[in-house]
């Protein structure tokens, strides 16, 4: 099992027993690349907070945090 944290608390993980290891918030079994194909589609957090109420918004931000963290740390 893989997890990504935020802190103590994991915000994305893998395991086998979930959807193949396919990476999924933590405590859901909704993929992370869900989200960014609603991103890519031109729909907004609203849109998908709405059609998948076990994520949190904290949870998406989150995502987007730890994101921008590696990729800020990949541009240096």
């Amino acid at each position: 099992m893989a997890n990504i944290q935020s802190g103590k608390a994991p915000i994305v993980t893998s395991s086998p027993e979930v959807l193949g290891g396919t990476p999924v918030f933590a405590n859901t079994r909704v993929p992370i690349q869900t989200f960014i194909e609603y991103l890519e589609g031109g729909q907004t957090i609203d849109d998908f907070l709405e059609g998948f109420p076990t994520v949190s918004r904290d949870q998406v931000i989150a995502v987007l945090e730890e994101a921008k963290t590696r990729i800020l740390a990949f541009a240096r």
